[in-house]
């Protein structure tokens, strides 16, 4: 195998071990039955398949993001909407989701299933906001450079979803919350800003629980390394700071590095430029790394977002090497355009979406 062969086998078993439908049917094997299931998030249609396959015939919502619900059995009710950026549809699967939970009788059970992307798929506003004032924030929350709880809190500010707020108008007796966690911490109440999360005072019995994470993802791909004989520099979630400190920073340790593999998770911040180009945070960050290991011929590094997407684009993210850098590139990566540039060398990372969101992964690879 090659070294980019290599990184991307890595990078795949990290993904395919937070799998939607893995985690979930795992998680639903000693499960009673729901009179209810919604799954909201990218990877809710994965999610939504497998409880669907344990408990058939259950009336089924899902929530997702546009080609993300491809392939589901007619009877499972879809709303696809936007992402990063909310649009109407937004609106309308916020709305259901309230809806199917309001007229629920005393006695139902609920299954709910939660992912990342929750925050732009699903939106009910408080009175007072529209759809312009919801997409005016999110732009300007994507173009700050805030870290997703900051961003999250600032969500919940106008929702009447998210924060513990959807499970607030649940009247049945029991919910079961199932969450694939896309945050730093594995917080519910960050995880599609609180969409899943309980609300303060409640009558009904719940539990709430965390099936996957970036952790898990990064030891089954640091169990891949080793299955290649690769000896593992280090495995840690430290891929939080903004773009341009982490690029220097891991820059750095790829250049001081042995040989062997380094694995990194976690959710770099951006700040855009007015009219930014095409791309999104990993095509940056591996564009970036690109010009620090300019002329390392024995380094490899891919970045890629483990949802299969990357900001508004169809690529995860972008793998490059010490041959990738030209000065050409400068320009691509200050105007925020870096997946122009990496798609003129054939390096960005496609996948197609994947069934599971939990932040990026980061796998560099020194021969």
């Amino acid at each position: 195998m090659t070294p980019q062969d290599q990184a991307r086998a890595i990078w795949q078993a990290g993904v395919d071990a937070v799998g939607g439908y893995a985690a979930t049917e795992l998680a639903l094997r000693d499960s009673a039955r729901p009179d209810r299931i919604l799954a909201v998030g990218k990877a809710a249609a994965a999610m939504a398949r497998a409880a669907m396959d344990r408990f058939p015939g259950t009336p089924c919502l899902v929530v997702t993001k546009d080609g993300h619900g491809d392939g589901l059995p007619e009877d499972i009710e879809l709303i696809e909407a936007a992402h990063p950026v909310p649009d109407a549809r937004s609106l309308a699967g916020g709305r259901a989701l309230c809806q199917a939970i309001e007229t629920m009788s005393k006695d139902s059970s609920l299954l709910l299933l939660v992912s990342g992307g929750a925050s732009s798929l699903a939106e009910d506003l408080v009175d007072g906001h529209d759809l312009d004032d919801l997409t005016a924030l999110n732009t300007r929350l994507l173009a700050e450079g805030l870290d997703i709880t900051a961003m999250n809190a600032e969500r919940r500010k106008i929702s009447h979803v998210k924060g513990g707020n959807l499970l607030a108008g649940f009247k049945g007796a029991h919910v079961d919350v199932l969450a694939i966690s896309d945050v730093p911490g594995d917080d519910l109440m960050v995880i599609g800003s609180g969409i899943g999360a309980l609300p303060d005072h409640h009558d009904f019995q719940a539990q709430a629980r965390i099936i996957a994470s970036n952790a898990h993802a990064r030891a089954s791909a640091a169990n891949k390394a080793a299955e290649l004989g690769l000896d593992i520099v280090a495995n840690s979630e430290a891929l939080h700071q903004d773009l341009p400190t982490l690029a220097t920073q891991v820059g750095a340790q790829l250049r001081n590095m042995p040989r062997g593999v380094l694995i990194l998770g976690g959710e770099p911040t951006v700040v855009l430029p007015e009219n930014p180009g095409q791309g999104g945070r990993n095509q940056a960050l591996a564009l970036a790394l690109a010009k620090e290991i300019d002329g390392e011929a024995e380094l490899t590094v891919l970045v890629g977002g483990t949802d299969g997407t990357d900001g508004p684009t169809d690529a995860a993210g972008g793998i490059v090497d010490g041959t990738t850098w030209t000065i050409a590139a400068e320009s691509f990566l200050t105007a925020a355009d870096s997946g122009s540039f990496l798609a003129q060398k054939n390096a960005l990372l496609m996948t197609g979406p994947t069934g599971t969101n939990v932040m990026d992964l980061l796998v560099a690879i020194r021969t």
